[in-house]
């Protein structure tokens, strides 16, 4: 029995809550997680979960053993890492990021980083709703926008700079607010994914104003926000990256120029532990120095 292959089927058992999903995190059976765990509990002499046809639940020893495997697979990471090859970074790197961020800013820049780390895989998934890093197994997620969740590690990465925009058509047929106070009398296309939903924060030179909006379309994604625009369904609030290709599109125009979106921080998030993978810290710090080139996602293009 491979001890170690088997504490890390056990603990990505209780962290996702199901024989099936280790089984296809780690590309092999329901059968065969199920036949490492009866086999730790053989070798213990003690039940570590207790099976129902619907749930897994950890026993009080399963507990304590569960938190000592944590331990012990940190431990071996730290090992293997610290001499020889795996010195460098290598591995599958399981990452998450939103949807439309992850097709225009990240998808283009990973054949650099693959090229510069040849040695790692990129899984990655897109979704605009927080994911359970631990539950997915995830790595790294990139994350806009504060982070309330203090079990995770942040670090900040860059910027999203944000801009008022609507299409033309709109704008013939409803007017051009010269104010954020005038959007109240507009059709405003909202994020639902947005932390102050309808509420949009506008910084002026008296300090931050908001607006409480309203419209008859809203979306959970960014990719929708962008086509109700060119749509010309109303006003978004957008991050500048979502429309940098079509700026200059005659149709589309930017708006209240005079009040800015509050910019939104760009956050590398990672689960909290004594070791980080070599994999993982070379990600964010690619990111981070690319980041700083592209004035549409950098600190220093406010």
């Amino acid at each position: 029995m491979d001890r170690i292959a088997c504490m890390k089927s056990f603990v990505r058992t209780v962290e996702t809550g199901s024989f099936s999903a280790v089984a296809r995190e780690l590309n092999t059976t329901q059968p065969t997680i199920s036949k490492q765990i009866a086999a730790l509990e053989e070798y213990l002499d003690v039940q570590l979960l207790v099976r129902s046809t619907r749930t897994l639940s950890l026993t009080e020893e399963g507990i304590r053993f569960y938190e000592h495997c944590q331990q012990v697979l940190e431990a071996v990471k730290e090992a293997e890492s610290s001499v020889g090859k795996r010195q460098k970074p290598t591995g599958v790197l399981r990452v998450c990021c939103p949807v439309a961020f992850g097709q225009l800013q990240i998808i283009p820049r990973l054949n650099v980083f693959l090229e510069r780390y040849p040695d790692i895989k990129i899984d990655l998934m897109m979704a605009d709703q927080f994911v359970d890093l631990i539950e997915e197994g995830v790595d790294l997620a990139i994350r806009i926008g504060n982070v309330q969740d203090t079990s995770l590690i942040t670090r900040r990465i860059g910027t999203t700079r944000r801009i008022t925009i609507g299409h033309q058509s709109y704008f013939e047929r409803a007017g051009e607010p010269q104010t954020p106070e005038e959007l109240v009398k507009h059709n405003c296309i909202v994020y639902t994914r947005l932390a102050t939903g309808n509420e949009w924060h506008f910084q002026g030179t008296q300090g931050v104003i908001k607006v409480a909006v309203n419209g008859n379309f809203q979306a959970n994604n960014s990719t929708a926000i962008r086509a109700a625009v060119f749509a010309g369904l109303g006003i978004a609030v957008s991050p500048i990256w979502l429309f940098g290709d079509v700026l200059e599109n005659g149709n589309l125009k930017m708006i209240l120029k005079d009040y800015q979106p509050v910019p939104l921080p760009i956050q590398a998030v990672y689960r909290r532990s004594r070791f980080v993978a070599a994999k993982v810290r070379c990600l964010i710090d690619f990111l981070s120095h690319e980041f700083k080139l592209d004035p549409w996602v950098s600190d220093y293009g406010q």
